[in-house]
């Protein structure tokens, strides 16, 4: 039985601190960054790298803890989120606060120490999603559109943090993943729809599960595929991909694009769930892809 009690309260800080902070959410975002330095580091630093990951997850984890900062009774209300550490009661708003900073203070200096363009990127990415997207969210779904900027700067930031440099290439992920988050997102706002409309949020474009609603998501995912294959045309600088790879990226893409049109036809949330979860894949192995393409061709 001792053993129990000593053991308990470790286990609830450490959970607390994933759920503040969204440790799931923040390693794909640093994921993101990482795919982002490979492709654009002449010479990889694995330093850099480490920098990277570290500053990454500390900015991503302080907007999350600002977010469920600020929406905490709204959090309470919801299904899916009323058993986070704040609404639960297992940590204060101090203590939440304390981290946050703590971590945007830490994650700033970390992203500096790789070069100060990072660190902007890294403070404006904080600054839209905790002052502006989180606000709009219960106001308009154009919150969705305001936090799509946040939201695709993650894949750019890790070229950025490679090379000092904001030009066509770190353009391009951006755009990228900036498409990408409107399927994403509504694809999520669907699903779990009766659970937001608890917490007076607004994520879906006409505000319904609406034919509306679908077409748009089949547009954003066809906009997305197109914007993912453009480094295939050579136009891009330094930033190629292989014909080869490009199909690839093409198959994928009418994966995902095959979900959004069975949303449309079905139009019920077991079918947005599998499009998020093919968003997610489509976004995950294009990173994949286009960092093994530039290795490949460097080896050959």
């Amino acid at each position: 039985m001792s053993n129990t009690r000593v053991h308990t309260p470790s286990v609830s800080v450490f959970t607390d601190f994933k759920e503040i902070t969204k440790m799931r959410l923040a390693i794909s975002v640093v994921f993101s960054s990482v795919a982002g330095y490979f492709l654009g580091a002449e010479v990889v630093n694995f330093v850099t790298v480490l920098l990277l990951a570290i500053g990454g997850y500390l900015m991503v984890g302080a907007s999350n803890a600002y977010n469920q900062i600020i929406e905490k009774d709204l959090d309470a209300l919801m299904d899916r989120t009323r058993n986070r550490p704040i609404p639960s009661g297992r940590m204060s708003v101090n203590t939440a606060f304390i981290i946050a900073s703590t971590f945007t203070i830490l994650g700033l200096i970390v992203l500096y120490i790789i070069n100060p363009k990072t660190a902007m990127f890294g403070a404006i990415s904080i600054f839209l999603y905790v002052s502006i997207y989180t606000p709009l969210k219960t106001k308009t779904p154009l919150s969705v559109f305001v936090g799509a900027f946040p939201g695709a700067i993650p894949f750019m930031l890790g070229w950025v943090a490679a090379t000092n440099d904001f030009s066509i290439e770190p353009g391009t992920l951006f755009m990228i993943q900036f498409f990408w988050q409107f399927p994403h997102f509504w694809a999520i706002g669907w699903w779990l729809f009766d659970d937001y409309k608890k917490g007076g949020f607004f994520m879906l474009p006409t505000g319904k599960r609406d034919k509306g609603t679908a077409i748009q998501i089949i547009l954003y995912s066809v906009w997305t595929i197109l914007v993912s294959l453009i480094p295939v045309l050579g136009v891009t600088g330094k930033l190629y991909l292989t014909p080869l790879s490009g199909v690839l990226i093409l198959f994928l893409g009418l994966g995902m694009l095959y979900y959004a049109f069975n949303l449309y036809k079905k139009r019920d949330a077991f079918s947005a769930k599998k499009l998020m979860f093919a968003s997610v894949s489509y976004i995950t192995l294009l990173q994949i892809i286009y960092v093994l393409d530039k290795f490949i061709r460097e080896w050959i």
